[in-house]
């Protein structure tokens, strides 16, 4: 997007004053601007542009770096499949009690729990013990815990968001050094 040229009121700042005080008119090939303003203008729009962009690349790594995502996710996927399988139209599924309402209501406890674990992180810790609980009543609950895949989902999720930390730098890549980078120097000797 280029800027539409703003009209200057007097000749003084392009230098050319026309008859009777008029300013002409200019482009960029006939002014004398210090060297780099046009460029630094159009570099500073690619900035803002580079910012926003970044911002928000940087938005969705942010928020998922303030919170235990995967923990969550794992925990939040775990109920789900959970659910799933007791929808599913297999005839191996297991109704326990007044129409499986226990087995509805474990599945439907994770759930929330990996919902409240992504939005809420400061009570983490009171989510993945529940979670973890309710991962571990599935198996008497609900289809061995949706068949073992839904239950060690959740159980996983659980145990990594009990063990998350917040405020942590996020982690590097480790780079490769090659053996004579290893070798102390004269100075660490």
């Amino acid at each position: 997007m280029a800027a539409d040229p703003v009209p200057e009121a007097d000749g003084a700042a392009t230098g050319e004053a026309g008859p009777a005080g008029a300013t002409a008119p200019t482009t960029a090939a006939q002014t004398t601007e210090p060297a780099g303003t046009a460029e630094s203008a159009g570099t500073a729009e690619s900035a803002g542009t580079a910012a926003v962009a970044t911002r928000g690349a940087g938005g969705w790594r942010g928020w998922r770096g303030r919170r235990p995502f995967w923990g969550g996710l794992l925990v939040l996927l775990g109920g789900a499949e959970i659910l799933f399988t007791l929808r599913a139209p297999l005839p191996v599924v297991l109704h326990i009690g007044m129409q499986g309402l226990a087995g509805y209501l474990v599945p439907i406890v994770m759930t929330v729990c990996g919902v409240l674990i992504l939005l809420n992180p400061a009570q983490r810790l009171f989510y993945s013990v529940l979670a973890v609980l309710s991962s571990l009543a599935s198996w008497i609950t609900s289809n061995l815990g949706g068949f073992l895949v839904g239950m060690i989902i959740g159980v996983l999720g659980a145990c990594l968001t009990f063990g998350w930390l917040p405020d942590q730098p996020p982690r590097r890549r480790r780079l490769r050094r090659s053996p004579a980078a290893k070798a102390p120097g004269p100075a660490e000797a």
